[in-house]
């Protein structure tokens, strides 16, 4: 029998699945899907792997296939009729382009509980993986998440070429099916030899990085088809760079080093 210890209380824990890879989710998202009665989860964008970390008798329900009303429904029914727990398991961090927003409105308009649980990125698995980091003193100091208009139009005022007058390290998403039309965009502020990288499927058994100048990042996704799924890093940092932090600075005092 299941002890009190390891229950959870009837809700919806709406779970960032992180790039896919299992080892980088966090602790608090493993204990959920090893205790959760009902996982919903973006079959299209988590690897079924991570389902493998859930109860043997867990209820699993793919949502590719269904609308927001219909996935909705199923959790106010679980937790409301059955009182169940239900994981909502979306890929990548919550807080980015993951639709939740709209899921949690219809949740509280329910009187349904919800809680998020965040995930790893896929700009923080990308910089890990290239071994870089995105902010380095002197060089770049700011970091832009967004993406290229297409089915969901993006804001006049954050239209890609205006954000690349920044020259900062931008990380582009969901961009890849308009690869020369970005690249067009950027090439209208950032030098043409900026290096680039072409992040497909992090995470995944698959995943592929290629780094390459900013001229040629329409090329290099279309002959790799490196379409789904795929992370743009434009940046000044993936150069080789000799910047440092003042935070270790022999030379540099604060509260914890006189």
């Amino acid at each position: 029998m299941e002890t009190q210890l390891n229950l959870i209380k009837p809700a919806v824990y709406i779970v960032g699945a992180g790039t896919g890879d299992p080892d980088l989710l966090t602790v608090k998202a493993q204990k959920l899907l090893s205790r959760a009665d009902v996982i919903l989860f973006a079959d299209a964008l988590v690897p079924e792997q991570i389902l493998n970390l859930c109860r043997p008798d867990a209820e699993i329900i793919p949502t590719a296939d269904k609308t927001l009303e219909e996935i909705v429904s199923l959790m106010v029914e679980r937790v409301r009729s059955q009182q169940k727990s239900l994981v909502r398991l979306h890929s990548g961090d919550p807080s980015l382009y993951s639709a939740i927003h709209e899921q949690m409105q219809m949740l509280a308009e329910a009187d349904i509980p919800f809680e998020v649980v965040p995930g790893i990125s896929a700009f923080q698995a990308a910089a890990a993986k290239l071994k870089v980091e995105l902010t380095v003193p002197g060089l770049v100091q700011t970091i832009i998440l967004t993406r290229i208009s297409g089915r969901t139009e993006v804001p006049t005022k954050e239209e890609l070429a205006s954000l690349a007058t920044h020259q900062a390290s931008l990380c582009l998403y969901l961009s890849a099916r308009h690869v020369e039309n970005a690249q067009a965009k950027l090439l209208e502020h950032y030098p043409s030899d900026t290096p680039v990288a072409i992040c497909f499927r992090l995470g995944w058994p698959d995943e592929k990085i290629r780094v390459v100048p900013l001229n040629q990042m329409a090329e290099c996704t279309k002959t790799e088809n490196l379409i789904r799924t795929t992370l743009y890093v434009i940046s000044p940092a993936l150069k080789a760079t000799d910047g440092r932090s003042h935070l270790y600075n022999p030379e540099y005092h604060h509260l914890f080093r006189a």
